[in-house]
């Protein structure tokens, strides 16, 4: 812990372009925290960390969707969710003026469309939905589960509610993530939500710039915004924990390589769960901040503001 705060300490200063929002972020129940050997993390904890960093407002995506991760098995998972997601939507409705609560499923559970369809109904889960491919292992070579992520997609896009995906697979089973899939995604997912935002978390990847992982994922959303592909019209990338204080000079070149293919205007700050010291959102702009883009950029970015947020 003394490491990470001299690390923190270490940072520059954030002071000039701080973002109006953190469009990443979580909070972790008294439930769920022990589960995934954490800490709580309540709204009160959140905003004091936004305060410090000078951000204004931060969509807090619902982890529920751990809750049924196919290791969990929990005896009572449907419910278990229904009640993560609710004590997210209560947090959040302590700062109505700074939060924005996203719904969390496992798309390819059985009650998935009835769970979103019952957050689409609470004031504070209604603008969004947070899926996580990784953790509820997805797999873009099962027809079936692409079939339930095209109902899924299309019942938030029916509902108007912006989606936050995690897309990028569960590496540690062994599961195909490349161009084939990066296709599938925009042909089949994106496609079926045209009407609401698309925000894909970590940059495609699960934070870190994971080259060579998120390479071939990458290059088909900047051939398809080369392209001017109409269905990029309303995909946006979060850029949660790509750059941290350990991200070498080849690897932030990378980076702003990317962020400048995909466009600036696309790109939104996240920082993740506030569960260490190198995770604190003011900790996390200043990383980000130590990337090799133009101070107009940074604005740009610092600036971007999400149809959730408007």
């Amino acid at each position: 812990m003394l490491r990470a705060c001299a690390l923190l300490l270490a940072l520059p200063a954030v002071t000039a372009a701080q973002p109006l929002g953190d469009h990443h972020q979580h909070l972790f129940s008294p439930t769920l925290a022990p589960l995934i050997s954490q800490q709580p993390i309540t709204a009160t904890d959140l905003v004091r960390h936004l305060d410090a960093a000078g951000i204004k407002r931060a969509a807090v995506l619902s982890t529920a969707y751990l809750l049924a991760s196919p290791s969990r098995k929990l005896p009572n998972e449907r419910e278990a969710v229904m009640a993560d997601n609710d004590w997210t939507a209560s947090q959040v409705a302590q700062f109505p003026d700074r939060l924005v609560g996203f719904c969390g499923v496992n798309p390819l559970k059985d009650y998935a469309l009835d769970e979103i369809a019952r957050c689409a109904k609470n004031p504070n889960l209604r603008r969004g939905l947070k899926l996580h491919f990784g953790n509820s292992v997805v797999d873009y070579e099962n027809a079936a589960h692409i079939e339930q992520l095209r109902r899924v997609f299309r019942a938030a896009n029916s509902l108007g509610m912006a989606i936050v995906v995690h897309m990028r697979v569960n590496t540690e089973e062994k599961l195909a993530y490349g161009r084939a899939e990066a296709l599938i995604f925009l042909n089949e997912l994106v496609a079926a939500a045209p009407d609401v935002p698309v925000q894909v978390g970590h940059l495609a990847g699960a934070g870190g710039y994971e080259y060579p992982l998120i390479d071939p994922i990458l290059d088909v959303f900047a051939e398809a915004v080369a392209e001017k592909d109409p269905r990029m019209a309303r995909v946006w990338f979060d850029i949660t924990a790509v750059a941290s204080v350990k991200t070498t000079p080849e690897r932030a070149a990378m980076i702003v390589r990317r962020i400048r293919q995909l466009g600036v205007e696309r790109m939104l700050y996240g920082s993740d769960a506030p569960a260490s010291e190198a995770a604190l959102p003011r900790a996390r702009w200043a990383a980000f901040r130590a990337l090799p883009l133009t101070d107009a950029e940074f604005q740009t970015i610092a600036s971007n503001v999400p149809p959730y947020f408007r």
